[in-house]
């Protein structure tokens, strides 16, 4: 979950009237990366993750692509409130083989140091990049896409609303989208996050059956206190000791859920793994409308095309591969 703009002679993006922009990108074990390349013919892959952070409207690099690619650091100071970051120049990206400027006055993106394994990438596409678009991601395809801003959803669509911080009139501070999943019929605040990410343990990843790219994949996170609660009323859910290792000097367990409500669909069983309650209670409870018990990840977003309306507020969902329609489709923003 997780350098300013010069000049984008191209925005470089692949057109398709009937299904919007497609971005480059690459599919790895759950996660969507794009593929981008400069003039220069030097590659930058980015993590695209709704759960990320990031400053403002910008997106991430890291700085071992800012070393690579020769960027200046800092190129500029853009204001957001009462701070000011420092920022550098994006490179000038081939036609096709880029994405789009960030919304908003100061266009740019930040150079960051990250030890998280997922950082074999160059950077990150976060919540708050994303923020102002309509992405779709389409899991069985493995492709990412634009949309237009006319795009509006068919009727096959079942939709999720998104909850999002703002402030005492109403704007958006931070885009890390909310939504409302049911466990055991108990609706549950949940980060939507593409962004999700696993290094099971051997036993985890034998029992729990995750793929993985160089010992990475997806998961979906549950606090410890709602793990607990589970297990408590459900002994039978199995639980798996040890079974993530992606935060060293942690353990967390794993648990099997049978059935996740989202969006109208049923889909399960579904493994979370734990996470500590500060994480979501406070952390992300802080930069978010309420605070989650944990977020939805990519093992139950890959039986999906998603499509996250940000200007809207509502994210949208296709059954394309192992679920089914619940009782109730209407969908809940408490």
């Amino acid at each position: 979950m997780t350098l300013l703009w010069s000049v984008i002679v191209a925005i470089g993006l692949v057109a398709s009237p009937a299904k919007g922009q497609e971005i480059p990108t690459v599919f790895e074990a759950g996660h969507f990366f794009v593929m981008l390349e400069t003039t220069s013919g030097q590659p930058l892959k980015l993590l695209v993750d709704t759960g990320g952070g990031g400053v403002g409207n910008l997106y991430l690099l890291n700085l071992r692509a800012v070393s690579r690619l020769r960027l200046r650091l800092p190129s500029a100071r853009c204001a957001f409130g009462s701070d000011a970051i420092s920022t550098v120049e994006l490179p000038i990206y081939k036609q096709g083989r880029g994405v789009p400027q960030p919304l908003g006055a100061c266009a740019g993106a930040v150079a960051f140091e990250d030890a998280h394994p997922i950082s074999f990438s160059d950077g990150l596409l976060g919540s708050n990049y994303l923020n102002g678009h309509i992405w779709t991601f389409d899991y069985p395809a493995k492709k990412l896409l634009l949309q237009r801003g006319e795009w509006l959803p068919t009727e096959s669509l079942h939709a999720g609303a998104l909850g999002f911080q703002q402030d005492a009139g109403g704007r958006r501070i931070k885009a890390f989208p909310r939504i409302v999943i049911r466990v055991d019929g108990q609706p549950l605040d949940m980060l939507l996050d593409t962004g999700a990410t696993a290094m099971p343990s051997d036993t985890g990843a034998h029992v729990t059956g995750t793929s993985t790219v160089n010992g990475v994949g997806v998961t979906s996170y549950i606090t410890t206190s709602q793990l607990e609660r589970w297990h408590a009323s459900h002994p039978e859910w199995h639980v798996l000791e040890n079974g993530d290792k992606l935060f060293s000097g942690s353990a967390p367990r794993m648990i099997e859920v049978p059935s996740v409500e989202l969006a109208g669909w049923l889909v399960g069983p579904l493994w979370f793994t734990e996470r500590a309650d500060a994480n979501f209670h406070d952390m992300m409870g802080s930069m978010m409308d309420k605070p989650p018990e944990g977020a939805v990840g990519g093992n139950l977003l890959q039986h999906f095309v998603m499509t996250i309306d940000y200007p809207k507020g509502v994210a949208y969902f296709d059954c394309a591969q192992g679920c089914q329609a619940a009782r109730s489709a209407a969908t809940e923003k408490r």
